[in-house]
């Protein structure tokens, strides 16, 4: 298992700036993880080439905005393209009393550490908000709320009108609205018992400014109010910045002296009162400074998709839904730096470039059109036997000939999913209550918005018709989606180090548990290449990969009933030269595999989609040996899958020592997964 640690740079200031100080460097250059491709990483020896699709996770704490790769082709923040739905968009800045906008202070002076960029006049506040969440500027690198949803749907959604309204002066401190969550209501400093709603005043203000309520104009509302979120501050301005609440100093404590400088929080015990009492960011879209979740919370407002984060700090733990693969759980907190580089200002680290949607999110919003998904029947699958199907990087439509994704609904006798029950009180790994309906499978590449995705592979998960409901449990929280997880053990992550110097690990229930979670093609790629759902009777293969001109990545793909195989005839062969000359060192050897089986004709109504041109494969798992003092044998790839009729090369790798023998026998083996009775090999004799 590879371990992954955080190393320190940087000694702890105790002064305010130095601290700040401190903490952007962590951030940005010193939390760097000890590079790995994975948690049961093999190192390969360099006598053979590499794996075909190694697993290389990185991690948000060691990337930078040189990680961005724009998608090829069309530009969806061209403003030339129209969406087919255009969205009206009024955003509203307010400051407050005690709290000017963070954006308009000197670089870096506030206690934050804030802002990152030169001034920018209160007056004009409105406007660089309202450009920098919507179009491409010089601060956003060209990512923004439109963009996002222009690409995700492919056009069917995106903003054509953005109004900016301000600056206005609330008429309460700031921490009149930002005390009223979690049991911070009487953490005031002057006694009374916080409980304002920001919306309300907000729009009262702006109502009055402008002499009539213009809110009917707008499909929503984005209120950017001066300061902080408090979802990006309250960890790195609390329990990682002082050793306990009682060392909490008076410029981060409440202004009152008489009053505790600390305040609890959502996960936690408590926060600095600084931190705490700044708003958490509601789907209403009221946003900090500091948020780059806007995309999220239209998530909320404009497609009704409910959150599927989790509590990863309390006990007893539960495992992530979904982690950094979907735009509704913590996905939305990718970009450079990640989940402890959110509370800068303007929002250009953590959370300012979300993932696209997952299938069963994507099938929510109406963006997957008609043939682009292979839609399959688990009973289906029985009848007809496996199915063999490409599928594209879902960040761009399917190339020619392949799909945007495939699912298998659990269809048949009830239960539909038959998952065995557990107690999530015990095991923090259970998806809960067994009640989803269908899995999907889909390819993450790191372009576009999934630029600051992990890693590169295929993504599985168990998916519920039903939008909302808890998972069961102590620690239930809404869970529609969940992510099957190439590598469940836990990631032995360092999240972070304590003011008092230890070493703080991610516990199993936090996000990043799954930034390794997809299956990779090939042996040795670190990751795993099939998953076995035992009790729901099926078996996924990830067969291959390649890419095309424009190097988009396509798997090959195979779904496979335990219950059955079909009608068809199986049968295998294999072919190669019976004896080889070889040199010493690396040679490749190449076989020959034959589907010698017969297609039959099966019923066209046993799926939702026509498989006519999936159905026509078998899938063989592959085995290599070889007898000889110093050879060395290694199979790339353990699975091929070839239509009836056809035939596939296989290759081998082979090495001979310097001091080998002279003559040794390589044996390969194919065998049928649909029959494992069908089975072939062959003994090639090789000298030297």
């Amino acid at each position: 298992m590879v371990k992954i640690e955080a190393k320190f740079f940087l000694s702890k200031f105790q002064e305010q700036k130095k601290s700040f100080y401190f903490l952007f460097v962590l951030f940005f250059l010193g939390f760097i993880f000890l590079p790995a491709p994975s948690k049961n990483s093999a190192d390969l020896p360099s006598k053979f080439p590499p794996p075909i699709d190694p697993q290389q996770v990185k991690h948000h704490e060691i990337m930078t905005w040189d990680d961005y790769k724009p998608l090829p082709g069309r530009d969806w923040a061209d403003p030339s393209i129209k969406p087919e739905k255009g969205y009206k968009l009024a955003v509203v800045a307010v400051d407050f009393p005690n709290q000017p906008f963070v954006i308009t202070l000197p670089k870096g002076t506030d206690p934050f550490g804030n802002p990152q960029i030169d001034p920018i006049p209160r007056e004009k506040v409105p406007q660089f908000y309202a450009d920098f969440f919507t179009k491409p500027t010089e601060h956003n690198h060209g990512l923004n709320i439109h963009r996002y949803w222009m690409e995700q749907s492919r056009g069917k959604y995106g903003l054509i009108q953005v109004d900016a309204f301000g600056p206005y002066r609330m008429p309460k401190p700031h921490w009149h609205y930002g005390l009223n969550e979690y049991g911070q209501n009487d953490y005031t400093p002057d006694g009374t018992k916080a409980s304002g709603r920001l919306e309300q005043d907000c729009d009262a203000v702006w109502i009055e400014a402008l002499g009539q309520d213009v809110r009917k104009n707008y499909d929503g509302i984005l209120r950017i109010y001066a300061g902080y979120d408090e979802t990006g501050v309250w960890m790195e301005f609390g329990i990682m910045k002082f050793k306990s609440k009682e060392d909490i100093p008076p410029e981060w404590g409440n202004p009152n002296p008489a009053m505790p400088r600390w305040v609890p929080t959502r996960y936690v015990e408590w926060t600095s009162w600084l931190a705490g009492s700044q708003q958490w960011g509601l789907s209403s879209m009221r946003q900090g400074e500091n948020s780059g979740t806007i995309a999220h919370e239209m998530g909320h407002l404009v497609f009704r998709l409910p959150d599927l984060n989790n509590n990863p700090y309390v006990k007893p733990y539960r495992r992530a839904a979904v982690g950094t693969w979907d735009l509704m759980d913590r996905g939305c907190f990718n970009g450079p730096g990640g989940l402890h580089r959110r509370w800068v200002v303007p929002p250009i680290a953590g959370a300012a470039a979300p993932p696209y949607l997952m299938i069963r999110n994507r099938m929510a919003c109406g963006f997957i059109r008609e043939g682009e998904l292979l839609n399959l029947s688990r009973t289906g699958l029985a009848q007809s036997g496996l199915v063999v199907a490409e599928v594209t990087a879902r960040a761009v439509d399917p190339l020619p000939g392949t799909f945007t994704g495939i699912t298998v609904r659990f269809d048949g006798s009830e239960p539909a999913d038959r998952t065995p029950p557990d107690d999530p009180a015990t095991n923090p790994l259970s998806s809960g209550i067994p009640n989803y309906n269908f899995y999907s499978v889909e390819v993450v590449q790191r372009i576009g918005f999934d630029s600051f995705c992990p890693d590169n592979g295929v993504l599985i998960a168990k998916n519920k018709d039903n939008l909302r409901g808890n998972n069961g449990g102590p620690n239930a929280f809404n869970s529609y989606i969940w992510v099957i997880d190439a590598h469940p053990e836990d990631i032995n992550m360092v999240d972070y180090i304590s003011p008092a110097g230890e070493k703080v690990m991610a516990t199993i229930a936090d996000y990043r548990q799954l930034n390794d979670a997809l299956f990779h093609a090939g042996t040795d790629s670190g990751s795993k290449y099939e998953y076995i759902d035992e009790p729901n009777r099926l078996h996924f293969y990830i067969i291959d990969l390649r890419r095309d001109e424009q190097g988009i990545l396509v798997y090959k793909i195979g779904v496979r009933s335990l219950d059955g195989s079909g009608p068809h005839a199986r049968g295998v062969g294999l072919e190669a030269s019976k004896n080889l000359k070889l040199k010493e060192g690396l040679t490749p050897i190449t076989a020959v595999l034959r589907n010698t089986g017969q297609l039959k004709e099966i019923e066209t109504t046993l799926h939702s989609s026509d498989i006519s041109n999936v159905v026509k494969y078998d899938i063989y798992r592959l085995s290599a040996s070889i007898e000889g003092k110093g050879w060395e044998v290694k199979l790339p790839n353990a699975l091929a899958a070839v239509e009836f009729g056809k035939s596939a090369p296989i290759t081998i790798y082979v090495y001979a020592e310097r001091d080998s023998a002279k003559q040794a026998v390589l044996t390969l083996q194919a065998v049928s997964e649909s029959d494992p009775t069908k089975k072939a090999s062959i003994s090639i004799r090789l000298s030297r």
